[in-house]
């Protein structure tokens, strides 16, 4: 997979910096940031680790392009990276959320296999199944004891 910086405009612009920004804690000149977001020359190794930890990202994230969504045509998707936060929680990629219908306030079952990894299993739909069961059970019970039976 060869590098591609294609992104680096995306990145700045989502963490809210100016090229100016970037170019003054890298120690470098506007013009180099500007050159490397059209593609006309690259960032050195270093630049590229120190990009990474200004916009919280992965080196990966910077030089590949594997934080765009690609999926087969056997159903299986591959969404990206993320970045598991301090208080251990991730954001799932839009196209992810999209896909699979995810909308906030969905419970997501998350699933364990020491040898394969994690699993997230949208729930939200059966969650909400049982709760509305347990208060129509609960409806039930009170009108019957009200009935006297």
């Amino acid at each position: 997979m060869a590098a591609e910086f294609s992104r680096l405009k995306m990145f700045r612009r989502q963490s809210g910096f100016t090229q100016e920004d970037i170019a003054e804690k890298l120690g470098v000149s506007r013009q180099a940031v500007a050159k490397w977001e059209r593609g006309e020359s690259m960032p050195d190794i270093e630049s590229c680790i120190k990009l990474a930890d200004i916009y919280q990202t992965t080196v990966d994230m910077l030089v590949r392009n594997i934080g765009t969504e690609d999926h087969t045509e056997d159903g299986k998707h591959i969404f990206g990276l993320t970045r598991l936060n301090s208080k251990g929680q991730i954001t799932l990629p839009v196209s992810c959320r999209k896909t699979f219908g995810l909308k906030e306030g969905d419970t997501l079952l998350v699933l364990g296999d020491e040898d394969r990894g994690i699993a997230i299993v949208n729930i939200g739909s059966i969650a909400d199944g049982i709760a509305d069961a347990a208060k129509n059970m609960g409806s039930k019970i009170k009108s019957r004891i009200k009935e006297g039976k």
